[in-house]
């Protein structure tokens, strides 16, 4: 696997704490490199990482949760050309846990949307997600 780029990105809520919604991506994805500008109702938090070291911690997540079938679907569903984009439910991913979530409606909140971009995004949900049947 070539160069991998992983960009986060949320919306900081005027009613929400900044140090809360950077905790909830780094229980995701770990240490990430935060810049937070401005956006639509307050800030936009974005984060950045690269290489698989920058999933590892989604990874691991993943085989504790048992939910490796359920990401497999969404990420192909994310899929486009050299890149898999996909929402998390920004509140869950506080607790440090993953739950998937649609890009508007469903979390309260807002979610946090994940770009991966790579040469070969198919060998990265393979990665992140093989088949368990």
């Amino acid at each position: 696997m070539n160069e991998i780029m992983i960009v986060i990105e949320t919306e900081i809520n005027p009613t929400e704490n900044p140090e809360k919604v950077k905790r909830a991506v780094e229980n995701i994805f770990g240490a990430v490199k935060f810049e937070v500008q401005p956006g639509k109702q307050g800030a936009q938090l974005v984060a950045r990482t690269q290489g698989k070291e920058g999933l590892t911690k989604l990874y691991n997540l993943l085989r504790r949760e048992r939910i490796r079938d359920a990401t497999r679907r969404v990420l192909f569903e994310g899929l486009e050309n050299d890149s898999i984009t996909f929402y998390l439910n920004k509140q869950v991913a506080y607790a440090g846990h993953v739950s998937f979530s649609e890009p508007t409606g469903e979390s309260p909140l807002g979610p946090i949307k994940v770009r991966i971009t790579c040469e070969n995004p198919k060998e990265i949900i393979d990665w992140l997600a093989p088949r368990t049947t």
